[in-house]
């Protein structure tokens, strides 16, 4: 069994324990960004469908070389107008959409014939400013100018925890995520997904209701030298 392939399986029973018998099904997007596609092969080969790209141009170069593998395609960088068509042509998701000008743009660049597009909104849940999204107050807002675009499907809100190994910290933060799903869901908005959760918090995001975890290092190791 190759190295990914058993961290791959050590993931995952972390993500069963913490679930803590909970029948909620948990997502594992295999984040790739930086990884060759060699290392991709061995996580699907492993029995994973989900992966997770940052950098367009590196993203297309590797869904290119991987041919009609059977798996589905989640950007989660910022989305860039002028990389919107990238995008939509080549992801089954986007978790990064953080204003409507993007959205629209995506809508717009969809192509004729595929499903729609599933999209998240990013909420900024640490309130720091290095890190993207709405405020937390502004989700529904967003939602209300999202929620009518053809071409994509709201699907839930995305967030990240600020790097911290307090797990109580970890939890409220990820609880403020879970109150946005709530707040969308009270506003008439049929959306399922929390993404939230990665290497080192996913236990805690988990425990605040994730319904998808973004897993890079604690599967593939350190990230490799950006090459594109």
């Amino acid at each position: 069994m190759s190295p990914i392939a058993v961290n791959l399986q050590a993931v995952q029973r972390r993500i069963s324990e913490a679930l803590q018998g909970d029948r909620r099904e948990v997502t594992l997007v295999a984040v790739t960004k930086t990884h060759p596609p060699e290392s991709i092969r061995e996580a699907h080969a492993a029995g994973c469908r989900d992966f997770g790209e940052n950098y367009v141009q590196q993203a297309i170069a590797k869904i290119a070389a991987l041919g009609q593998m059977d798996a589905a395609w989640h950007f989660i960088g910022q989305v860039q107008t002028n990389k919107a068509r990238d995008v939509a042509e080549r992801f089954d998701w986007v978790h990064g959409i953080d204003r409507g000008r993007a959205a629209q743009a995506l809508s717009r660049a969809r192509p004729s014939g595929r499903p729609p597009l599933n999209v998240c909104l990013q909420v900024n849940i640490s309130g720091e400013g290095t890190k993207g999204g709405v405020a937390p107050a502004e989700v529904v807002a967003l939602a209300r100018e999202v929620q009518g675009l053809p071409n994509i499907k709201l699907r839930g809100l995305m967030g990240m925890a600020s790097p911290t190994d307090d797990v109580g910290e970890q939890r409220a933060q990820f609880a403020t995520l879970r109150h946005g799903l709530q707040a969308l869901r009270a506003d008439g908005h049929d959306v399922d997904t929390l993404s939230m959760g990665m290497s080192d918090d996913f236990p805690a995001a988990i425990a605040e209701g994730s319904t998808l975890v973004r897993i890079g290092t604690a599967i593939f190791g350190e990230r490799m030298r950006k090459t594109a």
